[in-house]
C-alpha cells in the first residue's frame, strides 16, 4: 500500500489540474456559450466590460446547435447567446435557459456574400444555381445561418435547382467558418448574413436579396443559463450588451440595433419565429 502512494498521490494530483483548469469557478467570472454569428462583437463587449467590471468573460463560440449541445453536456455555463432565435426556442423547452432573461441583442439579415470585386458576376439569389458556381452555407443541422440558407432555397423553390447543379461544395461548422470561406476564397458565394461583409471588408462584397425573397429575418437573442450559480454577473453582462455602450459595439460591427432598422430590408419578413428541416433533409453538400 506505501507503494501504491505515491501513484494515488499523482494520480490525484493529475485529476485536479486538468479538471480544475478546465473550469472557470472564480466568483468574478461567467461562461458564455455563443454561436459565432457574434464573434467580433461579442468579443470586443467582453473586453470591454472587464475592464469596466472586473468580471472575466470565458467566451465559446461555435455553432448554436453545437453550443447548445455542449452546455446541455456540461451543465455549466451562465448564458445562451446563440446566433438566432431558433436554437432559444429549443434552450426555452429543453429548460437550458430561464425564459424570463430572454434579450434581443442584434439584428441579422440574410444576404448573399461574394468575393470582392464579384468576380463571377453573381447579381441575384438565381445565379447560385448557374452552372460552375460554388456555393458554401453553415450546417444547416448546427448552424444558424445554414438553417436560414437552407430555408430561403426552399422558399424561393431553388433547393432542387441547387441540388441537381451540385453548386453547394462545402458546408461550413459555424457563422464565422461560413465567412471565412470567402475570405479564403474557397468558394465564390455564401448564403450568409449581410455582417460578415463588416468583418472583413476587403474581402467581401455583398448582394442583398429581394425583400420578398426573404421568409424571415434573424436576431442575436442572450439568456440565463439554469446552470449557472452567477446569475448576478451573467444578468450584469447581459445587461451591458443591451445597453448604449454594448449597442454602439455591435453597431460597429456592423449589426442591427432595432426591428425597424431590419426591416428596412425585407418589410414583410417575419421576425425570428422557428424553423425546422423537413423530415426529408438531405445535405447539400455532397
Amino acid at each position: 500500500m506505501n507503494k501504491l502512494f505515491p501513484i494515488f498521490l499523482l494520480t490525484g494530483l493529475l485529476i485536479s489540474i486538468i479538471f480544475g483548469g478546465c473550469s472557470n469557478t472564480g466568483e468574478n467570472s461567467i461562461t458564455v456559450f455563443a454561436g459565432s454569428a457574434s464573434k467580433p462583437a461579442l468579443e470586443e463587449a467582453a473586453r470591454v466590460f472587464e475592464e469596466e467590471e472586473g468580471i472575466k468573460i470565458f467566451l465559446t463560440f461555435g455553432g448554436s446547435g453545437t453550443m447548445l449541445s455542449q452546455l446541455k453536456i456540461a451543465r455549466e455555463g451562465d448564458l445562451f447567446i446563440p446566433g438566432s432565435p431558433d436554437y432559444m426556442l429549443k434552450a426555452e423547452i429543453e429548460g437550458i435557459v430561464y425564459p424570463d432573461s430572454v434579450v434581443k441583442i442584434a439584428y441579422l439579415v440574410p444576404a448573399i456574400l461574394i468575393q470582392e470585386g464579384n468576380p463571377q458576376n453573381i447579381q441575384s439569389l438565381v445565379d447560385l444555381a448557374q452552372p460552375g458556381i460554388e456555393v458554401g452555407v453553415g450546417d444547416p443541422e448546427t448552424v444558424c445561418v445554414g438553417l436560414y440558407a437552407y430555408e430561403i432555397l426552399e422558399h424561393n423553390r431553388l433547393l432542387d435547382d441547387i441540388q441537381q447543379a451540385g453548386n453547394i461544395i462545402v458546408h461550413a461548422e459555424s457563422c464565422s467558418k461560413t465567412a471565412a470561406l470567402i475570405s479564403l476564397k474557397t468558394v465564390d458565394a455564401i448564403l450568409g448574413w449581410r455582417v460578415f461583409a463588416y468583418w472583413n471588408p476587403d474581402d467581401i462584397d455583398v448582394v442583398f436579396l429581394q425583400s420578398k425573397q426573404l421568409p424571415r429575418l434573424a436576431y442575436i437573442p442572450g439568456a440565463i443559463s439554469t446552470f449557472t450559480n452567477k446569475q448576478r454577473n451573467a444578468q450584469a453582462f447581459l445587461n451591458f450588451l443591451t445597453s448604449e455602450k454594448g449597442q454602439q459595439i455591435f453597431a460597429k460591427w456592423g449589426y442591427l440595433a432595432t426591428e425597424q432598422m431590419a426591416r428596412q430590408y425585407a418589410p414583410d419578413a417575419e421576425i425570428g419565429g422557428e424553423y425546422s428541416l423537413p423530415d426529408s433533409y438531405e445535405p447539400l453538400a455532397k
